[in-house]
């Protein structure tokens, strides 16, 4: 009920609050008010001796996390009013939008209230953070309560998706904020995805292929591995927002095909950030033609996310070159690349990241037959439930061969702070992936439930359904919104591993929850391998995992706000 007692659904047909974006502005100082106070109370109970512990985060876990996903929830909620505001001055703000916007603040704010979902089984509430009801008072003003009340109500949901069935074939529901470069862009991948992505994703996926050579090489003349590599060294020089548009479009045809960039992304950033200019001369136009195409290894057995722990070696031999011996996991389309981005131990006594260098290994790319044949390098597939279209191995070293000059930025013990100068722009791009994988289940599952019939109507016309695709268009936005927020951080040379580590947090816990929901709209045919939807679930699941954890990211996030 609104505040003078009247139904909302009676105030205006839309359902749309009266002087909304008033409302939403007047609403984000409280959230503020909040954070800081949640903030204050944990660094209180993580500090010790005038000092932020580890030790001491790692006991109060479940507040310092909780932490992380206030933080992120007050950025999404000020991300959507820049957003809502600039659409409002260019005369874009439709009732599209505004429904967006409204169910947005609605649930964000009752679950702020409430009890934010880390994930399905995890609720973390303000109470955990150590607020009592004092503390929560902000929370209880009349814009917030207003829109608590009346802003994700059935009426709202059901509305805006009609407005999506009215919209169907968009590219997108609702306008993206983007200007309109951006949207051509974005415009050139889609049709790119839907042509010769989209047909064929679920064949790979499910006969477990590679993507063919065909669609790297066409996505090579497209710009997309070179897309923000300098214009000097054969790239296109384009924004980090330009990365997100297109990683999310491809990503929306298949997630394997969306990532094939990714590793061309990390590999530019350790050279431009880290190499040396003979470096940046040699490889970085090769990267970007995708003459040669680039893996990352990294991740070891048994030490996951603890990369100071890694046991890789490299040693120097007589002539000055180096012997790689260890293994490695997790590794990426390892088969039939060109080059590694490798991080070894090149100190025997450390125990720690400073011991730790970067090296561009060369190697040959192998075949089917032969996939690693390169001498001292061993390999093997690791069978996975999805995120299939190049492959994932365990690799064995022995006296494997890198060239002295391929030792990135030509000093060792940089490897650590060389690789963590990649992790904005590869979450960040991770962010936007899972973004496509969402408005893929969103595709999906709105034409399925538009087309199966279930006692005499549409499934689309039952409120559960509609509304469950509601609030994936509505958490898509605002993903998105947070998303080219960090890209635009990037783009102006501002540190933002918190806004990117925010993006990415929230964006794998929305592209799985669209995912899931998109297979229950689907009952009992979504669990059929022969449903798109099967995929999509499978393919959403990683997001919570690679490029950092949900846990390790809010780890991260957490200690950013409390240092």
């Amino acid at each position: 009920m609104a505040p003078d007692g009247q139904d909302v659904t009676q105030m205006t047909p839309s359902a749309i609050l009266p002087d909304l974006l008033a409302l939403t502005r007047a609403a984000i100082p409280a959230v503020e008010t909040v954070f800081d106070r949640a903030r204050a109370i944990v660094r209180n109970a993580v500090t010790e001796d005038g000092r932020v512990s580890g030790a001491l985060i790692e006991a109060h876990q479940t507040a310092a996390h909780g932490l992380a996903w206030l933080a992120t929830y007050a950025q999404s909620l000020q991300q959507m009013q820049h957003w809502a505001e600039a659409l409002e001055a260019d005369g874009k703000f439709g009732e599209i939008e505004q429904l967006l916007h409204q169910i947005a603040f609605g649930e964000y704010l009752w679950q702020i209230y409430g009890g934010i979902q880390m994930n399905q089984g995890e609720i973390v509430r303000l109470q955990d953070l150590g607020l009592g009801q004092d503390d929560m008072r902000a929370l209880m003003g009349p814009e917030v309560m207003t829109l608590t009340q009346n802003g994700n109500t059935q009426a709202a949901r059901t509305r805006l998706v009609a407005l999506m069935e009215d919209q169907a074939g968009a590219t997108m529901f609702g306008a993206s904020g983007l200007d309109e470069e951006l949207e051509m862009i974005r415009d050139q991948f889609r049709r790119y995805a839907q042509e010769k992505v989209e047909p064929n994703a679920h064949e790979w996926h499910l006969k477990d292929e590679l993507i063919p050579m065909e669609i790297i090489e066409e996505l090579a003349e497209m710009g997309v591995f070179g897309l923000t590599i300098p214009e000097e060294f054969g790239g296109f020089g384009l924004s980090k927002a330009s990365m997100c548009v297109v990683s999310e479009e491809l990503s929306r045809g298949y997630i394997g095909v969306g990532s094939l960039g990714t590793r061309s992304e990390i590999a530019a950033e350790l050279i431009i950030a880290g190499g040396t200019e003979e470096q940046k001369a040699n490889w970085l136009p090769k990267l970007a033609s995708a003459e040669i195409l680039p893996t990352a290894v990294f991740t070891e057995p048994n030490t996951g996310s603890d990369l100071g722990s890694l046991r890789t070696r490299a040693v120097k031999d007589e002539n000055g070159d180096y012997q790689i011996t260890g293994n490695k996991t997790w590794i990426t389309h390892a088969a039939r690349t060109h080059v590694m981005t490798l991080l070894a131990r090149t100190n025997p006594d450390s125990t720690d990241h400073r011991g730790l260098s970067m090296f561009l290994a060369e190697k040959t790319p192998g075949t089917d037959e032969n996939p690693f044949p390169t001498p001292g390098m061993t390999g093997g597939e690791i069978e996975v439930l999805g995120y299939r279209g190049m492959k994932e191995y365990e690799l064995g070293f022995d006296g494997f061969h890198v060239k002295a000059e391929n030792l990135l930025g030509g000093e060792e013990g940089k490897g650590f702070k060389q690789l963590m100068e990649t992790f904005e722009s590869a979450r960040i791009q991770t962010a936007a992936r899972a973004i496509g994988v969402a408005q893929s289940a969103l595709d999906i599952a709105m034409q399925y439930a538009q087309d199966r019939k279930q006692f005499g109507k549409s499934l689309i016309n039952f409120p559960r359904v509609s509304g469950k695709l509601a609030m994936m268009a509505v958490e898509i936005m605002i993903a998105r919104q947070l998303t080219y927020f960090s890209a635009r951080e990037k783009d102006n040379g501002h540190r933002c591993d918190l806004e990117a580590g925010m993006a990415k947090l929230l964006g794998a816990r929305v592209a799985w929850a669209a995912a899931d929901n998109g297979l229950q709209i689907h009952g009992g045919n979504g669990f059929a391998l022969e449903y798109k939807i099967s995929r999509v679930l499978c393919d959403a699941r990683i997001l919570n995992i690679f490029e950092g954890a949900a846990e390790i990211q809010a780890q991260v996030i957490a200690r950013r706000l409390l240092g």
